[in-house]
This record gives C-alpha cells, structure tokens and sequence, in this order.
C-alpha cells in the first residue's frame, strides 16, 4: 500500500491520458481538477475528468465520469484506473466513485498519480484506502 512503487510499462499510457483529461476539468471553486482513464477489458480507454457544480452534491466526479463514458460505449469489464489529483500526494477515489467502480470490478487495479511524480499502485480496489 505505499508510494513510489515502480509502475509497469503498460501503465504509463493510461497515466499520461488521465494527466491530460484533468487539464480540461471544469472545477472553477476548487481548482482542483482531476483526470481519469478507465481501462476496459478488451483495450479501450475510457476518459473522465471532475464538472463541479455550484451545489457541490451535484458535482461529477472524474472516475465515475469515465465509467459513464464507458458504460455508454458498451464496456462492462474494467482492467484498471489511472487516477491523477494536482498535489504532490495522491488523493483516493471519494466513496461514491469506489462505490460505482466496485459494481462493475471489485479487482480494479488502482493506479493513483500525484503532480509531484509519485505513483501508487493498488493492485484491489477494494483495498484502496485514502493517502
């Protein structure tokens, strides 16, 4: 469950679409904007980034943006997540997001990726804590 775990190759494709997308978040209270790419069993990337919302109940969360997107498209299988938060720490999956990704992969691989370089794995969703 720590940081700085080496991250396979295969991931730094699905880590530099999840940087990306959270460039283009809508987050104009929080500046915090966050990315996700949503890999699907049969190789499809699925992008997401958080649309806050005035009444923040009603913000959309990028992980769960992603699904969506997904779900739309016809995949149901998920592989893994690449998740970047801009601090220096990665933050974790709020309880919502964790609560709609376990419907559909309780074996998720969560790669969680800071601004300041750090990268953690998850190799279970469900065991993905908050940092």
């Amino acid at each position: 469950m720590g940081g700085g775990v080496t991250m396979h190759p295969s991931h730094e494709p699905l880590i530099a679409q999840a940087k990306e997308v959270a460039a283009r978040a809508y987050a104009p209270a929080s500046g915090f904007a966050v990315g996700a790419a949503l890999l699907a069993r049969d190789g499809r990337v699925f992008l997401g980034c958080n649309v806050e919302n005035s009444s923040y109940g009603l913000t959309s969360c990028a992980e769960r943006n992603a699904l969506c997107h997904a779900v739309a498209e016809g995949a149901r299988e998920f592989e893994a997540i690449a998740i970047y938060t801009p601090r220096e720490k990665p933050g974790s999956p709020c309880g919502a997001c964790r609560q709609v990704l376990a419907e559909f992969a309780m074996d998720l691989r969560v790669i969680l990726v800071g601004s300041g370089g750090a990268v953690v794995r998850r190799n279970k969703f469900e065991e993905c804590g908050g940092t």
